[in-house]
């Protein structure tokens, strides 16, 4: 078990000297120092420990998001090994400030457990209390009746733009969250705010982008490990969402497609770590149960559970036309892959063989709408090969050419409160768009077609 942690006090000034936080020893390597806003080497954030810079967000929310960037942190910082069903399970023992320490002890068992069903690994939390700096809490004059998050990807933006068309109607506005680590993905989520004021003007009340992640080298000057499957990474963005409705007391929209929430795997190799839990029901269920136990802001929504991609895709189209939903959808990005430059392809570019740029194109087609999105067309052997070893296209037919019913489900650990035919239904139309879009024949008896919402 590798033990990190993350505190809200600044480096000793000799950071070699390091050696213990809490109770536990935990290696000067192994901790992520947030004390600012600012950025360094080991540490980058828009906003301070006590999230001044969003408002008065309430304390239990402030301690969500110092969990969550711990999470993502050590996360990324401790690497697997094998593939698919044979990814090693990792150990973390992990050390939080927060302000208040008591109340989070006694949610800590059942924290780790939904931290390991998010990323497949163990997790052993402890929290300190520690409150940080002093900052400056800004005023929030803002008049919004729900947040919505808004990641860059094609169902965020989707879900912001319904939104704003609903409140507009009602004379009621929204703010926008965002968060960012790469400098790729900033300018994306800039670009789609801009246009849902421009085509739904004066209802974004805000804009909030927050950049928060850990560095790449440690005080120390020590370089953090590197992992790239973050599964915990929306825990982060759910939280700071929900930080800034809790400063503004209104809901969180978290718009995502519930056949992506559910993400059946596309074979048994496939399953835990391998298939990404997000926005899954019981995720999001689990997360609010603990949330109001310790007395977060834990009001949050997926407004879309019950439709495809293709839906929200027809139902953006329905609202705007389909030459504008086609131009607006095309400048999301989906991909897994982009921006890798080892391998020659930009930013702008997606790789259109990985799980979320299949699930695209196929929902671009059940919409009946054209894909402007540029794909990447490999030019040597070697980009070939990769991108050949990165495609979801073979596993995704054998996952399609098979059946797929409610006892599919009963791995998945669907919440009771859903009902297992729905959710087999969902899963049925959601196959049902991908057959279309990979070339599998879609005459499957008692699967019905995607609907138009």
């Amino acid at each position: 078990m590798v033990a990190y942690a993350l505190t809200v006090e600044a480096p000793p000034e000799d950071v070699n000297d390091h050696t213990g936080h809490g109770a536990e020893t935990v290696d000067a390597d192994h901790t992520f120092y947030w004390h600012h806003a600012g950025s360094t080497s080991y540490f980058h954030s828009s906003v301070g420990p006590l999230l001044g810079g969003l408002g008065a967000v309430q304390d239990r929310n402030i301690d969500l998001v110092r969990i969550a960037a711990a999470v993502l942190a050590a996360d990324r910082s401790q690497s697997r090994s094998g593939s698919l069903s044979r990814w090693n399970r990792r150990e973390f023992d992990l050390h939080v400030d927060v302000l208040e320490a008591e109340v989070w002890e006694r949610v800590g068992d059942r924290l780790g457990t939904l931290l390991g069903f998010l990323t497949g690994d163990q997790w052993r939390l402890q929290f300190h209390t520690r409150h940080g700096p002093t900052e400056t809490i800004a005023t929030v004059g803002i008049d919004a009746s729900r947040v919505v998050l808004l990641s860059g990807g094609a169902d965020s933006a989707s879900g912001a733009l319904l939104s704003a068309r609903e409140l507009a109607g009602r004379n009621e506005q929204q703010i926008l969250v965002s968060h960012w680590s790469s400098t790729n993905l900033s300018p994306v989520q800039s670009e789609i705010a801009s246009r849902i004021e421009e085509l739904v003007p004066s209802s974004t009340a805000d804009h909030v982008k927050v950049n928060l992640a850990r560095g790449r080298t440690a005080p120390t000057r020590a370089h953090y490990g590197r992992e790239n499957s973050t599964r915990s990474r929306s825990l982060l963005f759910i939280a700071l969402g929900l930080a800034v409705a809790s400063a503004h007391r209104v809901p969180l929209w978290l718009p995502e497609n519930g056949y992506a929430s559910i993400n059946p795997p596309l074979s048994r190799s496939r399953r835990g770590s391998l298939s990404t839990k997000t926005t899954h029901p019981k995720f999001l269920s689990d997360l609010a149960d603990i949330l109001a136990r310790v007395g977060a802001h834990h009001d949050v929504i997926n407004p879309y559970a019950s439709w495809t991609k293709g839906e929200m895709f027809s139902a953006v189209r329905n609202k705007v036309g389909a030459d504008t939903a086609s131009e607006y959808l095309s400048a999301t990005s989906s991909c897994s892959h982009s921006g890798t430059r080892s391998w020659g392809f930009s930013p702008n570019v997606a790789c259109g063989e990985c799980f979320g740029c299949v699930l695209r194109k196929a929902s671009f087609l059940a919409a009946g709408l054209t894909d402007t999105t540029p794909y990447f067309s490999p030019t040597t052997p070697a980009q070939i090969a990769w991108l050949a070893e990165r495609s979801v296209l073979p596993a995704m037919r054998d996952f399609l050419n098979e059946p797929f019913g409610e006892r599919d489900l009963l791995p998945l650990q669907i919440p009771p409160a859903l009902r297992l035919a729905d959710v087999a239904a969902l899963c049925q139309r959601g196959r049902s768009e991908l057959r279309a879009a990979v070339g599998v024949s879609t005459d499957r008896p008692g699967e019905e077609p995607a609907r138009v919402p």
